[in-house]
């Protein structure tokens, strides 16, 4: 069952209709997988479509186009599968520190024949060996802001941006420090509601300098000392 996702034209994106049964597909793998594996804990289909498949997907009103795409603790794809799917032209890597999950998102592109790289590695880790290398990092449901700029500014050229997907803006004024400190300046932020009432946030940061090299802190010191 296909549904409605007419929300994405508020960002200027029309599905194509191949996109539907891909979306379909995808939606039963995770719900198959999600019972073995603990992906989501959205379990109904309605729920899928609209607060991972809509939601993943409105991030591209911040992804300029042809953009390198760096998805930090991607989970079960997400936000990365569903841009790719309705924007062809960014090339994803999907990061995230549990094998089951990238296992999970590598079978999953091999089903939607969609291309993308894959990294089993903890964000410190990744972002000390890819640094700068990236035009944008994106995270979803990773951490509080502060911790999850401080995991992915390394990864991003000097002026790209992080695209952090939040519910609203509340953490933003606890995250100007570690802005300070990672040469990242918020920019913007775009406001959704989902067709459940959901509330919804696209955050932009532009990196308008180097990130020091010391960040991010190994050992889980961000979580444990956050910025």
């Amino acid at each position: 069952m296909y549904y409605n996702l007419d929300i994405l034209k508020q960002v200027g994106l029309e599905v194509d209709d191949g996109v539907y049964p891909l979306l379909e597909t995808y939606c039963n793998f995770l719900l198959e997988e999600n019972a073995k594996y603990n992906l989501t804990a959205i379990t109904d289909v309605e729920g899928v479509w609209n607060k991972h498949f809509a939601d993943s997907m409105l991030g591209s009103v911040a992804i300029p186009q042809n953009a390198s795409v760096c998805d930090i603790g991607t989970g079960a794809g997400f936000p990365a599968i569903p841009l790719k799917l309705v924007r062809n032209d960014i090339d994803v890597t999907l990061v995230d520190s549990l094998s089951k999950r990238v296992e999970f998102c590598k079978t999953l592109c091999q089903k939607l024949s969609v291309k993308a790289s894959f990294f089993h590695e903890r964000a410190e880790d990744f972002a000390k060996e890819h640094s700068e290398q990236f035009d944008i990092a994106t995270a979803r449901a990773v951490a509080p802001l502060n911790i999850l700029l401080e995991y992915t500014a390394q990864t991003v050229k000097s002026d790209g941006a992080v695209v952090a997907y939040k519910t609203d803006l509340s953490e933003l004024q606890a995250s100007s420090h570690a802005c300070a400190l990672l040469g990242l300046n918020f920019e913007k932020h775009f406001d959704f509601t989902l067709s459940d009432g959901s509330r919804r946030s696209i955050l932009v940061f532009r990196k308008i300098a180097h990130t020091p090299k010391i960040y991010p802190r190994g050992q889980n010191k961000p979580r444990k000392f956050p910025l």
